[in-house]
């Protein structure tokens, strides 16, 4: 079994910053992709930000500049620095990972919880 585990967000205003991490835990042989992404209310679940075991990123149009993307292999975790926050990036942020479990050969998408990030004006 594979958890996920996200912590970091929380209430701050706009022009702030926040720091989220995620880090996965139990039977994981490797990693490969892993991911942010944010539900707003009433809104679909959109990508944030992705980065690839070899450490490419890419990210949302609305974050460039703004967010930074980068992860620790070592510890299975990922994070996503959050800088200039607008009330527009107000959502649950989700961590998103493709994870192969030990005895099996395929990788697997897993999510966290989530976790509440408000950013008032």
């Amino acid at each position: 079994q594979v958890q996920l585990v996200e912590s970091g967000g929380g209430l701050v205003q706009a022009g702030g910053s926040l720091r989220l991490s995620c880090a996965a835990s139990g039977s994981i042989f490797s990693i490969n992709a892993m991911g942010w992404y944010r539900q707003a209310p009433g809104k679909q679940r959109e990508l944030v930000a992705h980065i690839t075991s070899g450490g490419s990123t890419n990210y949302a149009d609305s974050v460039k500049g703004r967010f930074t993307i980068s992860r620790d292999n070592a510890k299975n975790t990922v994070f996503l620095q959050m800088n200039s926050l607008k009330p527009e990036d107000t959502a649950v942020y989700y961590c998103n990972a493709d994870v192969r479990a030990i005895l099996d050969y395929r990788y697997i998408g897993y999510w966290g919880q989530g976790t509440q990030v408000t950013v008032s004006s």
